[in-house]
């Protein structure tokens, strides 16, 4: 039958071994696309097996079967063999008619596979599935990371690459590079952040968040506790001015005022994470312009055509709106109030945050010491507890192995000190990377490290202590006897040592 189809010249062993990797690698695929149909669990793996390797492997089986179509059709020109002239079609012969046939169908069928593959592989490669668990290790953090934030249910795509065609071929470029530094194990650990070619927050973020709307205050409220015995426990909270983007409203004030699209802000910064700015620009509605130097860290003349001169835009401020790796203080705070670690159990806070925050030189050994340690602290010190709570124990155990999972990943060096999160100033410079105090302008005018600026503080509250509340705002309490320090300093050079 084939031999009736096909020409002589197909008949040779180069073109009968691609013939065979053809018929292999698409029998293949369909069985795979099959599998997958009723496979409720998505595999990472199979994806690339069934729409990158296997259609390659055909495509490759083709060219075989081509190649050795021509050498064969060569070796019979040179012993004179006249079958080697080109086929002759007679569609008014009927066996003719039926061979034509026969290969336009089987043209078709592949034409039509191989775009369906070809639309497959590009799906599967826009999937978060590829993009976070391809490689594994590598990335494993920021999937682990996007997984458990606010953003899990946007595609990793329409952030990093969004709509259009070229920002999809960059990204292929850039893919490209980045599959040559895995298999080469050029990456670094950790990838570094900022990602400086990332595509303009008002091209992606704003096609779900509009600054327009963004108007009034926002109460936040605080649970902490202290690191000492008692684990004493002081509420604390705020109305965020999160109001200033609406430009209709005419003059507003708020936190993003900064993104009001009457205003540019624009900054200067010799440091690669954004997190040193001695140079601040402010350009109203009307073209006035006023220029903010820092008295404490000035930018010379002969440094600024080094600097990084940015417009600011969204993720100045909102730089880790999915990759979040949060401190332990933070965590172990948000389990305690949900009693996911019993505040009865003494030392609990100050224990937590100790075995969370330890180096550890891998993942297994991590979970492993944190067990250890829990449970050997409270049988030495405390071993009437180690008994009567020994639940709360083990179960604060599974919480902190749980943190720990999501937010420390030592094969990739990540840790939460590596990753600054610009919104706030507790544990990072944040805020006051720009209002500190010590930025003035020409005229003398100051960006302001006061914190009503930004928030009002209507209640604090520490265990066993009165509550303190005004609707105007109460002064803040720091929980430590500090005196006047926390007016000085930034918070992060405390909650955040080096």
């Amino acid at each position: 039958m084939l031999k009736r189809i096909l020409p002589p010249s197909f008949f040779n062993a180069i073109s009968l071994i691609g013939a065979s990797l053809v018929g292999i690698s698409f029998g293949l695929i369909v069985f795979l696309m099959v599998l997958g149909i009723f496979d409720t669990h998505s595999k990472p793996y199979m994806g690339i097996i069934t729409f990158i390797l296997l259609p390659f492997v055909l495509v490759v089986g083709f060219a075989i079967i081509m190649v050795g179509m021509i050498l064969d059709r060569r070796r019979r020109l040179r012993t004179g063999d006249v079958s080697t002239h080109l086929p002759s079609i007679d569609l008014n012969n009927p066996r003719h008619r039926r061979n034509f046939g026969f290969i336009a169908f089987v043209a078709l069928a592949l034409i039509i596979s191989t775009g369906f593959a070809s639309y497959q592989a590009y799906e599967y490669t826009e999937s978060d599935t590829f993009c976070g668990t391809t490689c594994h290790v590598v990335m494993e953090p920021e999937y682990t990371a996007y997984q458990f934030s606010p953003h899990a249910k946007v595609g990793c795509v329409q952030c990093h690459i969004g709509s259009g065609a070229d920002y999809f071929v960059k990204s292929k470029l850039s893919g490209s590079y980045q599959l040559y530094s895995v298999t080469f194990n050029k990456y670094s650990r950790p990838i570094a952040t900022p990602i400086h070619n990332l595509r303009p927050a008002q091209e992606t973020c704003e096609q779900c968040h509009w600054p327009k709307h963004f108007f009034s205050e926002k109460l936040l409220k605080n649970t902490y506790f202290l690191s000492n015995k008692e684990n004493t426990r002081w509420d604390l909270d705020l109305l965020i001015k999160i109001g200033g983007g609406n430009i209709e409203a005419g003059p507003t004030s708020g936190i993003h005022w900064h993104m009001n699209i009457g205003h540019q802000v624009t900054y200067a910064t010799l440091d690669s994470t954004r997190q040193t700015i001695p140079w601040v620009k402010v350009k109203d509605p009307n073209g006035n312009e006023r220029v903010y130097t820092s008295d404490e860290n000035p930018l010379k003349k002969e440094d600024f055509d080094k600097a990084e001169v940015r417009r600011m835009d969204c993720i100045d401020c909102h730089n880790r709106p999915t990759h979040i790796y949060r401190p332990p203080s933070k965590t172990v705070n948000t389990a305690m109030s949900l009693g996911w670690i019993d505040p009865e159990l003494p030392d609990v806070k100050a224990l937590s945050v100790n075995v969370l925050d330890n180096p550890y030189s891998a993942k297994n050994i991590a979970l492993d010491s944190i067990k250890t340690a829990v449970e050997e602290y409270y049988k030495a010190k405390y071993p009437d507890i180690a008994v009567q709570k020994k639940e709360s124990i083990q179960k604060t155990i599974d919480e902190l192995q749980k943190i720990y999972s999501r937010n420390y990943f030592p094969a990739m060096q990540v840790s939460w000190k590596k990753f600054p999160d610009n919104i706030g100033h507790l544990y990072y410079p944040g805020c006051f990377r720009c209002h500190d105090g010590k930025h003035k302008s020409s005229e003398g005018k100051v960006l302001s490290r006061e914190c009503n600026v930004c928030h009002t503080l209507l209640s604090q509250q520490f265990e066993k202590d009165k509550l303190r509340l005004s609707l105007s705002g109460v002064e803040y309490q720091h929980p430590v006897d500090i005196g006047d320090a926390w007016k000085e300093m930034n918070c992060s050079e405390c909650h955040n040592p080096k």
